[in-house]
């Protein structure tokens, strides 16, 4: 006859349904119970949405396509610089694609462009090349300098903090675009006289340096709110006690804990830069000819839509896919770092 203490230690070892898998995942190699950090909780929330996954796909792949462009260029056969339908009779007619839908064809895979006869294919692989190369610098310029302003304001507070928040407010006021639209030609006409053309390098730079100039405030604005709560928790006060250095107290404790608003900010400023630059372009004062641009695309297909439908769909649909999956991508980052915010 068994006694009750020898019933209790026998069901007490008998594990249960379904114990041994929850006790492996608390448990290590050495038996030990362990954790896991922010970033892995973040990364299990984050596989589990569909959306997100695919979404990330989805920008991954033109990111891909963006830097593999030139060894495509090299599979394909052909480059976004020739004038096939000038150089081959038969190609245009009425400088228009002679075939259906664009002059779609096994050689011309999404046709030829209305009156230069370009590849249109290379046109879309070369533009999305260089308007991301363009939006990723200026975004991580941005970024960097919201860091750098937000926290120090957020963080030192007194004058320092007024005279960051007045010179944001002051940026603040600028209408991005108009900005962009105006002073662009304005400082490159500084650089070079007007009968110069400007070099695509000088182009690029001041394209870059406009659009910082007013791409950084959101972000240090909301970088200084968060280190305004953060400066006066606990193991801030801890670090100064123990005597670390501000700099060290930046490094160490505050950047960390301020990831979360800077990651799923850049996720949403880095399409608006996509769209900024592609505007300029549209307008006439981004990326000129013979440089491929996705903007330029659409200025171009302004003129030939009515004729040929085919040279607008292609960038048309990029645009629109790539500008909303990365919007998905950053409510999904935003979702899997704050579960308990509902989409």
């Amino acid at each position: 006859m068994t006694s009750p203490s020898q019933t209790a230690v026998t069901k007490t070892d008998t594990p249960g349904p379904g114990t041994e898998g929850a006790a492996s995942e608390k448990k290590g190699k050495s038996g030990a119970l362990t954790g896991r950090s922010p970033g892995q909780l973040m990364w299990a929330r984050f596989k589990r949405d569909r959306t997100g996954i695919t979404s990330a796909c989805i920008v991954l792949f033109f990111f891909a396509i963006g830097l593999l462009a030139p060894v495509i260029s090299k599979l394909y056969g052909k480059d976004p610089y020739t004038q096939y339908g000038l150089n081959t009779p038969g190609l245009l007619v009425n400088q228009y694609p002679a075939g259906p839908n664009g002059g779609m064809s096994s050689d011309f895979w999404f046709g030829i462009e209305p009156s230069l006869g370009r590849d249109v294919f290379m046109q879309l692989l070369y533009g999305i090349r260089n308007t991301l190369g363009l939006a990723v610098a200026i975004t991580l310029i941005s970024v960097l300098t919201a860091i750098v302003l937000g926290v120090t304001a957020g963080y030192f507070g007194g004058r320092i903090d007024y005279f960051i928040g007045r010179f944001i407010d002051l940026l603040m006021a600028f209408p991005n675009q108009l900005f962009y639209v105006a002073f662009v030609p304005v400082v490159g006409a500084i650089f070079v006289p007007p009968s110069d053309q400007m070099p695509m390098w000088l182009r690029v730079t001041i394209i870059i340096l406009v659009m910082w100039f007013l791409g950084w405030m959101s972000l240090a604005r909301l970088l200084r709110g968060t280190v305004l709560s953060l400066r006066e928790r606990e193991f801030i006060e801890a670090a100064r006690i123990s005597g670390a250095s501000p700099w060290r107290i930046i490094r160490r404790e505050l950047i960390p804990n301020v990831m979360t608003p800077i990651l799923v900010q850049t996720t949403y400023m880095l399409p608006n830069f996509v769209t900024s630059i592609a505007g300029l372009s549209f307008l006439g004062v981004g990326l000129v000819e013979p440089t491929p641009d996705w903007g330029r695309m659409f200025a171009n297909a302004a003129d030939y839509y009515r004729n040929d439908i085919t040279y607008l769909f292609f960038p048309g649909v990029a645009m629109v896919l790539f500008i909303v999956a990365f919007n998905l991508l950053g409510d999904s980052v935003r979702d899997a770092f704050d579960p308990k915010r509902a989409r």
